[in-house]
């Protein structure tokens, strides 16, 4: 869960964005020609309306899609020696926070660094405050985050990089609502992922009258649906969170690398921090107690502070990730 104190667009961000489609490209994929590494093509209902293939790590696609009112964006970053390699490689879908987007890991978190030397690629899609979710209502045009990640961008991505296209090929990673993001995609989408990690992120929808859910709504409505909301108010589409909820989806966390993490000390004097940590922190002892009982095993870790994403701890992930996956080949 995010702060709401940066402003963020909404409504007429397709615009904005084209305005500035190259400029975000030399952001986001650093200095070089475009066009000249990948040759990545359209496909899966994606089609590439902006590129960076600068023939380093980085690599910037923007994509037209029915999926999404805008034009949402991918960051992927490919493991040193890939342009010649010729090895198939692990994925790592790594999801961002609310109030956040493709470059976050990027311009924000030195996940260049963070990743070098190791044989991963690392996908780090756009998906605004939309809780990784198709919402049900919306104001401002399709918002379906959830199936722009699965059904378009997951095989876009197995058919224009050297992947281990399979279960124990792929994991998805996330931070704040990402990390929410993370734990839904890898019970929803069970074959789908062989790894869960999530760095404070909520593990349970319900708890607290519902806090994370009313949290959803406001901060989508605000921040991405022009007033639409992920999961309906004033009554809930209680199926749904249901369907996303991890705490009601234990059984479909076997057979799965799980890795958590929570600070325990939030800021006492930002009440945004201190609300989000907190909340996560007792969703995911609610969610730890779950899988104990159920025979899962799983990595967890409580460390001082709030609600950030704490590098060294990702680093820890990445190992256990790494030796989870498939190894490149």
């Amino acid at each position: 869960m995010d702060t709401l104190s940066k402003p963020r667009m909404t409504v007429s961000r397709r615009h904005f964005l084209a305005g500035l489609g190259a400029t975000a490209g030399a952001l986001a994929g650093g200095l070089g020609s475009p066009g000249t590494a990948q040759a990545a093509g359209d496909g899966f209902g994606l089609r590439i309306v902006d590129r960076n293939e600068n023939g380093g790590r980085l690599q910037y696609y923007r994509f037209a899609t029915d999926e999404i009112a805008w034009d949402p964006a991918v960051n992927i970053l490919l493991p040193d020696g890939y342009h010649y390699s010729g090895k198939r490689y692990p994925v790592l879908y790594l999801l961002h926070g609310g109030n956040a987007d493709f470059r976050t890991f990027h311009l924000q978190d030195n996940i260049i660094n963070l990743t070098a030397g190791r044989e991963i690629i690392v996908v780090m899609p756009d998906a605004s405050t939309g809780w990784y979710c198709n919402p049900v209502s919306t104001n401002s045009g399709p918002r379906n985050w959830e199936t722009f990640h699965i059904g378009q961008l997951l095989p876009w991505v197995e058919a224009n990089f050297r992947t281990h296209a399979e279960y124990n090929g792929r994991a998805v990673a996330g931070f704040s609502m990402g990390g929410f993001g993370a734990l839904k995609y890898a019970a929803k989408y069970y074959g789908h992922f062989c790894s869960v990690s999530s760095h404070s992120g909520p593990a349970s929808l319900r708890r607290d009258a519902g806090l994370v859910v009313h949290w959803a709504n406001a901060t989508s409505a605000a921040l991405d649906l022009a007033g639409g909301t992920v999961y309906g108010v004033p009554f809930w589409d209680e199926a749904r969170v249901s369907a996303d909820n991890p705490i009601q989806r234990i059984p479909s966390y076997h057979n799965k690398r799980i890795f958590l993490a929570a600070g325990t000390s939030p800021d006492p004097v930002n009440w945004f921090d201190t609300v989000n940590e907190t909340q996560v922190l007792a969703g995911q002892r609610e969610f730890r107690g779950a899988l104990g009982r159920a025979g899962i095993p799983h990595e967890w870790h409580e460390v001082p502070g709030g609600h950030y994403f704490r590098h060294e701890l990702f680093v820890q992930d990445l190992n256990g990730m790494l030796g989870r996956l498939r190894r490149a080949a």
